[in-house]
């Protein structure tokens, strides 16, 4: 690679292209005229992430397979719009965190897999991404509805499942159409020291207008969409709580309280950290490499603090039913008294829906 291509790389890109042939450096990147060292950010993410994407993974795991458990076995008919849209964002959570050890064995070990096994990891993370926050913006909606809109609720009350289930299948379509990015561009990269990884490379003749637009879409549909939904519904929501005489509401609020500070404090980082990397991609300020090398480090960190929303899901929005919590209770009870037990799960009388429109404030209550 000569000296004039070197001077005018993006200290952000992973890909260069010399000539007709492309070189994939990550460790050494040019900054400030020279040559900036990242290896220790290699080695910062190997020693971090894979002990925190297996605690992740193992509590989030627990967590939502309860849940798809009790959807499934407990309760084997779903009644309500929020049941249906609480056991495909379980389903979603779950298949989110199946890509998880793969990315710890990237961190620790390098790209161990084929080129086939990254694409289809890569779009299946970012599929599972979108259908998650786009389920909890109809979580919103759907709560919306059954505490504002009484009288509309229970009127379209069988409607409701069916749209709710027609609701679902276009999130799952619009997740894997926002997905593709992530299928064509993803690629087994190597560095200098000949360590293969997992990551995207977007084309090199676009002035980075493809990865400006990917960036853009992850953080709208993402982050700003889900969050102004839940904004606008949660406010109303809570003008219709403080209206109603009753001694349970300040519950309802501390639950909705809970539940967009932890959308907000769990997702609002990484997407911070999205803007600012979209904002250099269209026009790189960052030239101090230990500005980079400390922006990368951040990178590492809020977006593994952006992953543990999956293990709140569960906690945020089912374990907080007081019927859910029986039901819980009593799948427990029955497993511990052996294989009998199991036969027992199945003659549970079916109770109403952790989050029911008859039910809605000890639903909502912690």
């Amino acid at each position: 690679m000569d000296h004039e291509n070197l001077a005018t790389l993006d200290p952000f890109s992973t890909a260069y292209e010399t000539n007709d042939t492309t070189e994939i450096m990550e460790d050494y990147m040019p900054v400030d005229s020279g040559i900036c060292d990242k290896s220790w950010v290699r080695e910062f993410r190997a020693t971090y992430e894979p002990p925190l994407y297996w605690i992740i993974f193992a509590v989030g795991a627990i967590g939502n397979l309860l849940v798809v458990w009790i959807y499934t076995t407990v309760r084997n008919h779903l009644k309500t719009m929020t049941d249906v849209y609480l056991l495909n964002l379980a389903i979603a959570d779950l298949l989110f965190l199946g890509t998880l050890p793969f990315w710890a064995v990237d961190a620790a070990q390098g790209w161990m897999f084929s080129v086939a096994v990254c694409k289809g990891v890569h779009a299946v993370y970012k599929i599972n991404f979108f259908t998650s926050m786009l389920l909890l913006t109809c979580i919103s909606i759907d709560r919306y509805i059954a505490i504002v809109c009484v009288t509309q609720a229970h009127n379209f009350k069988n409607k409701r499942i069916f749209y709710s289930k027609l609701a679902c299948l276009f999130v799952w379509l619009l997740s894997c159409l926002l997905s593709l990015p992530e299928f064509l561009f993803a690629t087994v990269k190597t560095n200098q020291q000949e360590e293969s990884f997992c990551g995207l490379v977007y084309p090199s003749g676009d002035k980075n207008l493809t990865k400006i637009l990917v960036l853009s879409l992850q953080i709208s549909v993402g982050f700003c969409l889900p969050l102004l939904v839940m904004i606008s519904c949660y406010s109303v929501i809570i003008y219709t709580l403080l209206q109603a005489r009753n001694f349970e509401k300040h519950k309802a609020l501390r639950v909705i309280f809970a539940v967009v500070a932890a959308f907000v404090l769990s997702q609002m980082p990484y997407n911070g950290h999205l803007i600012v990397e979209a904002t250099q991609a269209f026009n790189v300020t960052m030239t101090k490499c230990d500005d980079v090398k400390t922006f990368d480090v951040a990178g590492q960190v809020v977006k593994s603090l952006a992953y543990t929303h999956c293990c709140l899901n569960p906690i945020l929005y089912a374990f907080i039913g007081v019927r859910f919590r029986k039901d819980l209770l009593h799948l427990c009870q029955c497993l511990t008294s052996g294989l009998g037990g199991i036969n027992k799960v199945q003659s549970i009388p079916k109770r109403p829906s952790v989050m029911s429109d008859t039910d809605t404030i000890p639903a909502l209550s912690l």
